[in-house]
């Protein structure tokens, strides 16, 4: 297989470039290092890759077709050890984060709808007919309905990031229909493990209590989410990206939930630390619970989480703490 992985230097695509290469794929990692958080973090999750022979990192925009181009032709270049599947796209690469998507809607509008559309007409350009593509749970708002289902009506977002999401999904069933693509859609459930994003609640929450800072609570703590550790989504993707026909959407969470003061109980307790809590007033955009029904993706993908939080919490603290001695500055003699 030769694989396009946008976003491919992030949290996730760097996960999946090095799974996509140990198991003798090709695979070109595009990304803009885009500066919502520091490159080198980038630079650092893509350094196992570093020189392989079937790696390619072409830094570019997914709303620019020539970067885009670049990116196929850099695909084409590339020889597979492991030449089952054939050419297909997975896309990761967006602008994330409700809370700065109501602050520049139109830039979240831009990134993620305008690339996802500049993506699928280079699929046409180059004769690509698969793709596997990042939605995300919020495309479900404030559904009363929990578990979450991939049959739920989701027509009611509460953030511009969900409803560009949403507006992915629609634009990658049209060219299903018109194009004869198969397109997966996965509703990601707040992806966490090592290299997760240092904005995100896990990664923040664990750098505050290791300094000893006070955790912001927006609301009572009662809000509660599905957490996915990373191992358990590149295990879903891997199976949605082997099983590309048609058009399919499936969800990819844990199916467990945990309350916001559950979950920073046991960031505290992995850290061996006191949380202290500066209550503020609940966020708009911020849905009340994401609680995935996996039972699809089980069923059709064979998708089998494995790693409950109780256990990725201390392994992400694990490797917090690791990263954070390999980067704290030499002691001056």
């Amino acid at each position: 297989m030769r694989v396009i992985v946008t976003g491919g230097a992030g949290f996730i695509g760097s996960h999946l470039c090095e799974s996509l290469i140990r198991d003798g794929h090709a695979c070109v990692g595009l990304d803009n290092f885009d500066p919502f958080y520091p490159r080198e973090i980038k630079e650092e999750n893509l350094a196992a890759l570093s020189g392989h022979p079937r790696f390619k990192l072409v830094e570019g925009d997914i709303r620019n077709a020539g970067d885009i181009d670049a990116a196929f032709h850099a695909m084409k270049s590339l020889t597979p050890e492991n030449a089952d599947g054939g050419d297909m796209v997975m896309h990761l690469a967006a602008l994330a984060g409700v809370r700065p998507s109501i602050k520049n809607p139109e830039k979240y509008q831009d990134v993620n709808v305008g690339g996802t559309t500049q993506i699928l007409e280079a699929m046409r350009r180059h004769d690509v007919k698969k793709l596997v593509f990042a939605s995300s749970s919020s495309v479900y708002g404030n559904n009363k309905k929990v578990p979450f289902s991939e049959d739920d009506r989701v027509d009611f977002p509460i953030s511009p990031y969900a409803a560009t999401k949403k507006a992915c999904e629609l634009i990658a069933h049209t060219y299903h229909h018109l194009f004869q693509m198969d397109i997966t859609a996965l509703r990601f459930f707040t992806v966490y493990g090592p290299r997760q994003r240092p904005d995100l609640a896990i990664h923040k929450f664990t750098k505050l209590l290791a300094d000893g800072k006070s955790i912001p609570v927006f609301g009572d703590g009662t809000t509660s989410r599905d957490y996915t550790y990373i191992d358990d989504i590149i295990q879903g993707v891997r199976a949605a990206m082997g099983k590309a026909e048609g058009f399919h959407i499936y969800n990819l969470g844990e199916s467990q939930t945990i309350t916001l003061s559950e979950l920073i109980e046991t960031i505290a307790g992995a850290l061996g630390v006191t949380p202290d809590i500066d209550r503020q007033p609940q966020q708009p955009g911020d849905v009340d619970c994401t609680f995935a029904d996996i039972s699809r993706a089980r069923a059709e993908l064979g998708y089998a989480p494995t790693t409950k939080i109780r256990d990725g919490i201390p392994a992400f603290v694990n490797w917090f703490r690791t990263r954070s001695a390999a980067t704290a500055p030499a002691e001056q003699a």
